[in-house]
């Protein structure tokens, strides 16, 4: 019983730091009067799962690509008509997720 017990708590403590992230809001209304096309850019984010129970760089690889893909384009504050993919990669230890963001910049006129 003393072992049940025990793994109960050790199941509840994994569960309390599991992983969490906020979710990313991706702004791709109509370009607005004030604003200009820049041109078009991507960006790129990618995490590891490592033997499958521990992650590194999985929660933030969506806002990683989307900052790139902004900040590859000076000026530009958004992305529009926005596509993204994700590709994944295993290796003997670890899966690999690879996110891709692709659109087109926007900045103010």
């Amino acid at each position: 019983m003393d072992i049940l017990k025990r793994c109960c708590v050790g199941m509840l403590l994994l569960s309390l730091f599991a992983c969490n992230s906020v979710p990313l809001q991706i702004n791709t209304g109509p370009i607005a009067d004030t604003e200009k096309t820049l041109g078009s850019t991507f960006g790129q984010g990618t995490g590891v799962l490592l033997f499958g129970v521990i992650p590194i760089g999985q929660n933030d690889r969506f806002e990683t690509a989307y900052t790139r893909a902004v900040h590859s384009v000076p000026g530009a504050t958004r992305l529009t008509n926005v596509t993204i993919e994700e590709k994944w990669f295993w290796a003997y230890v670890l899966t690999g997720y690879k996110f891709r963001v692709k659109g087109t910049a926007v900045g103010p006129k």
